[in-house]
């Protein structure tokens, strides 16, 4: 029988695949969201390292944020991460949304990068 665990690793191994055959070796841009903090990270699959990382725990953003389960703290998340990654010389990145689907807190974070010069 499948649980709701298993299908949705099945969604994000989905996703996670057609990103690899779509993105052309680009860097992955990948957000794992909980019920009270949202977290991204830049991969590179090839050697197995994240670049940059940022979330809603994270100490730059403690006092910024009145609330960590947001749109508005999905978006400053995205813009910290966009800001990381372009200090690690990052410009263009493929966007892994994993199983979630592409709105809400997942879409602000989106945004939220783009903004802050993130290229996907």
């Amino acid at each position: 029988m499948r649980t709701r665990y298993t299908k949705r690793i099945d969604r994000a191994n989905r996703t996670r695949s057609a990103l690899a055959r779509k993105s052309r070796g680009r860097l992955r841009l990948s957000v794992f969201r909980s019920s009270k903090h949202i977290y991204a990270q830049v991969i590179d699959d090839v050697r197995g390292v994240t670049l940059a990382a940022a979330s809603t725990v994270d100490t730059a953003l403690k006092g910024k944020l009145s609330k960590t389960t947001d749109a508005a703290a999905a978006s400053e998340v995205g813009k910290l991460v966009a800001e990381r990654a372009k200090a690690a010389g990052v410009e263009k990145v493929a966007f892994d949304r994993g199983s979630y689907q592409f709105h809400g807190r997942v879409k602000a974070l989106a945004d939220g990068a783009r903004e802050g010069g993130l290229n996907f």
